[in-house]
This record gives structure tokens, C-alpha cells and sequence, in this order.
């Protein structure tokens, strides 16, 4: 008998061991209300069968968390899967050349799991495509800047929503003459005043295709659309018209606060403002036109991450991350996070979906990322970057941005500065990774 209960008691410890779920590790970045909803897939997806556990860690922010999974890997410790922002895209393509990265075309072919990359939205995955359209990440939380503005202000004043930027700094004086103490503001500089500034009007921000084309390219944003750009808003601040708030999102508080009535950041603060704003009706709408370069606009680009896939571990585990990635993509989960996020849906039935439920009609607006970024067929010069080193010469270019803001150098000089700073990086990075 005690035979006998000795040998039921290790099968059964057995068998629970052989059930045991097999863990998948993600590294994200999305704090607050964001990580709160990717608990949320997690424990829904965990729920969703019982072979996997997926654990969702989150690292901070976008940098930090990029940087330690470089690190983990390096000690052998990498997760399954690392969100990484979009200027990370030619570090970890470089990464994936030396075999660090297991490109999600593969993945889910190995893992034996449908995967049509013609669901996905056009606008987003051409960032993170090989030069014969190969999907290397996973698109997740992908965004672009919108002009978000006070309605219930922009109303008391009689003021229209403007659609150009001679039209925004008119109604920034009028604001500005009727009190308000920082009319415009923005966020994530080189991201919304270079970057989008430049796809929007159809210039480049550097040879090759913006990088795309090659590891030899060289920067070309002081030219001078975007020199008399920024030189622009720096005499409007000189006026009180504008008023630097931060790097990234530092200075949302003020057009949650009416401090500000037109803030130009990611269309991603939908969810937040929402919460967040009660004494105040809020919009969108697309980016303002500079007449003097273009006369309609082009498309806009995307910010946000991607899902990568790091490899170093057991087959099995790979099968979860693409179970998880399939899971992820399903209309009901993208629509869900568009519609409370902000951030644009993935694939086009995730946007089919939103549409059918009525949630562009309920919530006017709510559809201005997706405009913006099928507006046309991108071109060489706005279909995004990649360029090496970006991390650092975004750094960089909000230095040299810093400067024109407080008075210490015209936008001639800084943008000419940047550009000088910005080619000895990625003549670095085409070295390392000819």
C-alpha cells in the first residue's frame, strides 16, 4: 500500500509537470492606463488556452527598455519578445543581420501559423519591412501626430480649426490677445515638427530614401523648409504664441489644463484625454499645411513600437509568441486598443470592425490618424525612416531644437549643427555594420 501511494504521488507530480504551461517572456513599455491593457492581453490570452503563460514585464520607458534587452542579450538573459520604438528599427534590423532577431515571417511559418501580411495596414508594416517586403516585427502600438485643439475654447472665441500654419498662428494671436496663456504647444520635436513636418510636405530628411535605400546616408533636414519651419514657431514664441513644454509628452498637462488650446503630439493621448479632460469638449484633426511649401498635403508617418522577437530560446516557447502574435492581431483585440488608446488599428479588418460598431460616428475625429497616414501612396520621402543610431541623434536634434527655443541659436545654425552631429553617427553605424 505505501508502494502503491508513493508511485501515485510521483505520476501525479509528473503529469502536473508535464502540464505545466510553458512561459513567454515580454519586455514592453507602456505605463499607466497603456500597461494596464497589456496586462489586460496577457491575462486574456493566458486564459485563452492553458499550454503557454505569457508575462508581460514592463522595463520603462521606450529607451530603457531597449537598452536592457540589449543588455539581457548579451548576458544570455533576453525575453521572448521586446517592444522597441520606431527609431530603434535599423539598430535591431542590423541585430537581426548578426542573428540576434528571429524575423516574424519566420516565426510564424516555423511555428506553422497563418500569417498574411496583406491584413496589415500598408502605412504601418512598410516601416518595418525588408527591402523585398519581408515583415521582420510585429506591429503593435503604432500612432502619428495629430493637431489637438480646445473646441469648447476655439467656440467661446470664434475661432476655426485651421487647417494650415498661417491660419494656426492667427488664431494662436487671437487666443494668446483673449488670454490664453500658451496657445500652442507640442511634443516629441524631431518626431512631429522634422520628421512628420517633412513627410507631410513630401521632403526628405536624409539620402538614400531616408535611409531606407542604404547605410549610406546623410541627413538633409537644414534645408530650408524646415529651417524656416522651425524658425517660425521660435518667432512665435518669441510673441508668447508657442511655448516648449518638454521632449516628449512633458507638456500634455497644459492643454489638460486649457493652459494651451492646440498641442501637437501623438493621436495615442485619445485614451488619456478622455480620462483626463471634464471641463472642456477636445478634437483632432490632421496636421497643418505650410503654404509656402505645398499645396496639399502628403501622408504622415507612424510613431510608436513594434513587437521583436529575440532569439536564444527553445522552439516550443517560439510556438507561444506566434500564438500570442495571433492573438494580438485578431480584430477584437486591435480594436479594442484603437478604440481606447488611440493608437491606430493594425489590420484592416481591426479598422472594418471599429467602423461597423460605430465608433468613428459616436466619436468625430477619432479616425484622423488612419487619414493622415493612407492619405496617398508614400514616396521615397515619406514612407518613414531608418536610420542607424537614431536613439542618440534624436538626442541630438533636441539639443540643438533647446537652442532655438531659448534664444541661443537661429534655427539656421542648429539645424546646420544637428546635421553635422548627426552624419559622424551614422557614418559610426555604417562602419559597424557594413
Amino acid at each position: 500500500m505505501k508502494r502503491l501511494v508513493l508511485a501515485s504521488a510521483f505520476w501525479l507530480a509528473f503529469a502536473g509537470q508535464a502540464v505545466a504551461a510553458t512561459e513567454v517572456h515580454f519586455w514592453h513599455a507602456m505605463g499607466g492606463q497603456l500597461g494596464e491593457i497589456v496586462d489586460k492581453f496577457a491575462a486574456d490570452f493566458n486564459a485563452s488556452q492553458s499550454d503557454y503563460e505569457l508575462k508581460a514585464i514592463y522595463k520603462g520607458n521606450y529607451t530603457e527598455t531597449m537598452t536592457s534587452a540589449i543588455a539581457a542579450f548579451r548576458a544570455k538573459e533576453q525575453p521572448h519578445i521586446v517592444q522597441v520604438f520606431e527609431v530603434g528599427t535599423a539598430t535591431m534590423m542590423a541585430a537581426e543581420d548578426k542573428g540576434a532577431v528571429y524575423p516574424i515571417y519566420k516565426l510564424m511559418e516555423d511555428a506553422g501559423e497563418s500569417f498574411d501580411q496583406s491584413e496589415y495596414l500598408p502605412a504601418v508594416i512598410s516601416y518595418y519591412t525588408t527591402p523585398d517586403n519581408k515583415l521582420l516585427s510585429l506591429p503593435f502600438n503604432s500612432s502619428t501626430p495629430v493637431l489637438w485643439y480646445n473646441k469648447t475654447k476655439l467656440d467661446e472665441l470664434g475661432l476655426d480649426v485651421p487647417t494650415t500654419w498661417t491660419e494656426l498662428e492667427a488664431a494662436a494671436a487671437k487666443a494668446k490677445d483673449a488670454g490664453v496663456e500658451a496657445p500652442l504647444c507640442f511634443g516629441w520635436q524631431s518626431w512631429t515638427q522634422i520628421e512628420n513636418y517633412s513627410a507631410w510636405h513630401n521632403v526628405e530628411v536624409g539620402t538614400r530614401e531616408n535611409g531606407f535605400a542604404g547605410l549610406d546616408t546623410t541627413f538633409t533636414f537644414n534645408n530650408d523648409h524646415v529651417v524656416n519651419h522651425i524658425q517660425r514657431i521660435a518667432n512665435m514664441g518669441a510673441k508668447g504664441l508657442f511655448e516648449y513644454g518638454g521632449r516628449r509628452g512633458d507638456s500634455r498637462a497644459k492643454f489638460v489644463n486649457g493652459e494651451s488650446i492646440f498641442w501637437i503630439n501623438s493621436s495615442a493621448y485619445y485614451g488619456g484625454f478622455k480620462k483626463d479632460i471634464k471641463n472642456f469638449e477636445f478634437s483632432q484633426t490632421m496636421l497643418p499645411l505650410d503654404n509656402d511649401v505645398a499645396t496639399a498635403p502628403q501622408n504622415s508617418i507612424i510613431g510608436g513600437a513594434t513587437l521583436w522577437v529575440l532569439n536564444g530560446h527553445k522552439s516550443e516557447e517560439y510556438k507561444g509568441v506566434a500564438k500570442f502574435f495571433k492573438f494580438l492581431s485578431a480584430p477584437e483585440q486591435q480594436a479594442y486598443w484603437h478604440q481606447t488608446t488611440g493608437y491606430v488599428p493594425i489590420t484592416t479588418a481591426a479598422y472594418d470592425l471599429s467602423r461597423a460598431q460605430g465608433f468613428y460616428d459616436s466619436n468625430p475625429g477619432t479616425d484622423t490618424a488612419i487619414k493622415q497616414l493612407s492619405l496617398n501612396e508614400p514616396t521615397p520621402a515619406s514612407k518613414g525612416l531608418r536610420f542607424g543610431n537614431f536613439v542618440q541623434i534624436r538626442d541630438i536634434i533636441n539639443e540643438e531644437m533647446e537652442a532655438v527655443w531659448s534664444g541661443r541659436k537661429s534655427a539656421k545654425d542648429a539645424m546646420d549643427k544637428a546635421v553635422e552631429r548627426g552624419n559622424i553617427l551614422l557614418r559610426k553605424f555604417e562602419t559597424a555594420n557594413r
